[in-house]
């Protein structure tokens, strides 16, 4: 329990930091350090053969780079423009959905049901609205719903963690220009790459490593269950650590898709 705490709230940390560095290398900036700190974890460890790849092995692979990057640069320039919580929150309904796709059970339904209620809450016409930032949510949603569902491809094709690892190190080279770019555009202070690295260990690196340690010790149910409280744990560290203060209705829509995934988890048999 104390792994995955951690793990959640290194993670939902690293992204508050990270923001810190918005104004001088923007989310695109901070996203490129991202993906070249997770490249160097995940090649550190999963110690790949490219090599050895097959072109029937490489297409997941490189398409799972793709949605790597998009992944993390539409959460990051969300949280730029709607706040951590909300941000975290409408890219929680990727997995979530993913959950209740395939299930025919009632109870799967309804919560369906109420993280669609949620969602249209959030989204609500008002005049403060920001749609753009919405999209980007709801684009990095998709992105780690694609982001599951190529992992698995991935980890049927290539053996231990080499495609994951690769998949890494493509996208951060995919990221090297746009490093390159932002580097000669606006040249970094050293405190605004400080805060791209940090973002970079405590949402990519930390979060693997004890990711991989708890899934060894704990049920693939409990997992999924706590992975459910990660927006509450973006809208508390927006709060307390940018003051990004959510209205009631937000933490209520919030609470729901956590209730929704959760119940769903709870109610599952085997």
């Amino acid at each position: 329990m104390a792994t995955m705490i951690g793990s959640g709230l290194s993670n939902q940390t690293g992204a508050a930091i990270g923001s810190h560095a918005f104004p001088v290398l923007g989310p695109i900036g901070v996203v490129a350090v991202r993906q070249y700190v997770a490249a160097i974890v995940l090649l550190a460890v999963g110690r790949p053969r490219p090599r050895s790849f097959t072109w029937w092995q490489w297409r997941p692979v490189v398409a799972l780079a793709v949605v790597f990057g998009t992944m993390n640069l539409s959460l990051y320039t969300a949280i730029d423009r709607i706040g951590l919580g909300l941000a975290v929150t409408l890219e929680f309904l990727g997995p979530l959905c993913i959950a209740l796709a395939a299930s025919r059970r009632r109870a799967d339904a309804c919560c369906a049901l109420v993280a669609a209620a949620a969602v249209v809450t959030l989204m609500r016409p008002r005049p403060s609205a920001d749609y753009l930032g919405m999209g980007l949510g709801l684009l990095a949603a998709v992105c780690w719903a694609s982001y599951i569902l190529l992992n698995r491809t991935v980890g049927r094709r290539v053996p231990g963690a080499q495609g994951s690892a690769a998949a890494a190190g493509l996208s951060a080279l995919m990221f090297l220009p746009v490093g390159i770019a932002v580097a000669v555009h606006q040249p970094p202070t050293a405190s605004a790459v400080a805060y791209a690295v940090t973002a970079g260990v405590l949402s990519s690196a930390v979060p693997y490593l004890a990711d991989l340690f708890t899934l060894r010790r704990v049920p693939a149910q409990a997992f999924g269950l706590f992975m459910s409280v990660n927006p509450v744990l973006a809208a508390l560290v927006g709060w307390v650590g940018l003051g990004q203060n959510l209205g009631w209705t937000e933490w209520m829509s919030i609470g729901a898709i956590v209730a929704a995934n959760t119940l769903s988890i709870l109610t599952r048999r085997g």
